[in-house]
């Protein structure tokens, strides 16, 4: 059974980690869920005041923010990929400059020295020069950045639409396959 991370930050956008769970659950992944502070606060804003206890719920295993002891802040643990969605401009920063200061960094810092699969969802406009460095030294370092941009050739009528659609997209990019939950592009 494949084991992700999924991490959660401060940006906008909590319903696309959400979303990430639950496709990964309903592919039969064992997940490990990591909030950050600035992440918990945005969930309760965006999901309400029981959003944080949804998404433990939807999780294998919900991991806390400080516990820099967990399986998961050790490459030894195994986990084949981690998504951070959504990616604050602060965690995106953290993860380029190697500051392992919180289990989210310190889990994809994991990723990254141990040339595992990492999916950056930053959320943020408009980007800046220190924002646009950050993605490229990742991306340089092997992260697959990829600001949630929907593909408009699905024609989503919805944002369930389009939010279903992205992290369809993220289950792709870890290597798990996302079923019809992804509108592939046929050609014209």
């Amino acid at each position: 059974m494949m084991k992700i991370v999924v991490g959660i930050s401060g940006a906008s956008g909590a319903v696309l980690g959400r979303e990430v769970l639950r496709q990964l659950g309903a592919a039969g992944v064992e997940t490990h869920l990591v909030v950050t502070t600035g992440g918990e606060r945005t969930v309760h804003h965006e999901l309400g005041p029981d959003g944080l206890a949804e998404l433990r719920g939807m999780a294998s295993v919900a991991h806390d923010i400080g516990n820099l002891g967990a399986s998961i802040a050790s490459g030894s643990f195994g986990a084949d990929a981690m998504a951070v969605a959504p990616c604050s401009m602060r965690t995106l920063a953290a993860l380029a400059h190697g500051f392992g200061d919180n289990l989210l960094t310190r889990a994809g810092d994991v990723m990254l020295k141990e040339r595992r699969r990492l999916v950056l969802l930053p959320r943020e406009a408009p980007l800046t020069e220190a924002h646009l460095n950050a993605m490229l030294m990742l991306t340089r370092m092997g992260a697959i950045v990829a600001p949630p941009v929907p593909p408009f050739y699905a024609r989503p009528e919805t944002i369930d639409d389009m939010v279903r659609e992205m992290a369809a997209r993220v289950l792709s990019w870890l290597a798990v396959d996302p079923g019809a939950a992804l509108t592939r592009w046929r050609g014209i």
